[in-house]
């Protein structure tokens, strides 16, 4: 392990003995279980697969509508559309 130093507000450094106290641990445990839980929740565990299936079930949500082609043609989507728009002055 690595020794860290960290500076508390003085309520959290209370909050933490009394969690200390009643769960019968060492401060130093408390605190690495906390930040152990606070930056799993930060990282992105998730992949590319279920970022796609949250992705669609926003769209649903928000009654996202698209061609029903969009897969068959989906260049003529993406970069006939943007040339329309690049060259249209």
């Amino acid at each position: 392990m690595i020794r860290t130093q960290v500076y508390l507000p003085q309520q959290l450094s209370q909050t933490l003995d009394l969690v200390a106290k009643r769960e019968k641990k060492p401060k130093a445990q408390i605190i690495r279980e906390a930040l152990d839980d606070g930056i799993r929740k930060r990282v992105n565990t998730g992949n590319a697969g279920q970022a796609l299936l949250e992705l669609a079930e926003l769209g649903k949500k928000l009654h996202v509508m698209s061609p029903k082609d969009l897969s068959a043609n989906i260049d003529k989507y993406l970069y006939v559309s943007f040339l329309l728009s690049e060259f249209a002055d």
